[in-house]
């Protein structure tokens, strides 16, 4: 594997939705043979290399894909040959969209999307995959072959297979769940996570979040902004304002009652909350789902 650029590169999407898979296939060159210049196909071409090497440049980058390789061309790029395939070359090719957020990173800073468009335009916060542009697939292509397989069945028997395998592929791709076993940032802001969840309805603040897990309050915000891309504090305001939007669609109970039931001090702060993040204040959100 090799990368001919000189940073690596990584593209973060954003889910719900997740991404959905379109079509697959088998590809082989033989020596001589050449990768087609292709541009704006609309769709992500995500390549694994099964044998030989690839020489493929998207833009003002350019990779060598060998085998065990995965290569991640984007939608709205330029692809084209860097070089003819010096040996015969095969590899499977999977197209698929995504209706989310999607950038491009690099592998030591996490990007986010915007969690608040991200919320109004699909109805809950974002989660975000991290797949490398260029990477290795860890245990083959397993998943590649058997998508292969699915294709020769019809669609209406194998839609919700291929679909699962093709989301346990981008899993097994996914940055994020390769964080070393242990890793502190990771285990960090896990941990962090269940205990605002659990604790959301008390009153918390920085010192008393930094005394129950046992890390200064800096060190705890390091690692949630590394993971989620929010501070422990953000992260608990979205949560309860989530609780809140529950108890308002499924319990008749007071506005005020709601406020303190998730753990806001007073009603006109969260009535202001609530607004800023579903555009609507807490009674009319109730209002427009009842008869």
């Amino acid at each position: 594997m090799r990368s001919l650029s000189p940073i690596e590169t990584t593209i973060h999407l954003a889910v719900p939705p997740f991404p959905y898979f379109m079509e697959c296939g088998r590809t082989v060159y033989e020596p001589g043979d050449a990768h087609p210049d292709r541009s704006g196909l609309g769709m992500f071409d995500l390549i694994l290399v099964e044998q030989g090497r690839l020489h493929i440049g998207e833009e003002d980058r350019q990779w060598e894909a060998g085998a065990g390789n995965t290569l991640l061309l984007l939608p709205d790029r330029y692809h084209y040959s860097v070089r003819p395939c010096e040996a015969r070359t095969s590899f499977v090719w999977i197209h698929f969209r995504a209706l989310g957020e999607w950038g491009i990173g690099d592998t030591a800073e996490p990007a986010f999307a915007d969690r608040e468009r991200h919320a109004a335009e699909f109805g809950t916060p974002p989660y975000t995959i991290r797949l490398p542009q260029l990477g290795r697939l860890p245990g083959g292509s397993a998943e590649g072959e058997r998508l292969l397989r699915l294709e020769e069945r019809s669609l209406s028997g194998a839609v919700w297979e291929r679909q699962r395998v093709f989301e346990e592929l981008l899993r097994s791709l996914d940055l994020r769940r390769r964080e070393p076993s242990g890793s502190p940032a990771e285990s960090i802001a896990e941990r962090t996570e269940r205990y605002l969840r659990s604790h959301y309805a008390e009153p918390l603040t920085a010192a008393s979040l930094s005394e129950a897990l046992h890390f200064h309050y800096n060190y705890l915000t390091r690692c949630m902004k590394r993971i989620n891309g929010l501070t422990p504090m953000e992260y608990l305001e979205e949560y309860r304002l989530e609780q809140a939007r529950l108890l308002l669609l499924r319990t008749e109970t007071p506005v005020a009652a709601v406020a303190e039931r998730v753990g806001f001090e007073t009603a006109p702060y969260f009535s202001r909350r609530f607004s800023a993040r579903f555009g609507v204040p807490p009674l009319r959100f109730r209002q427009r789902y009842t008869r």
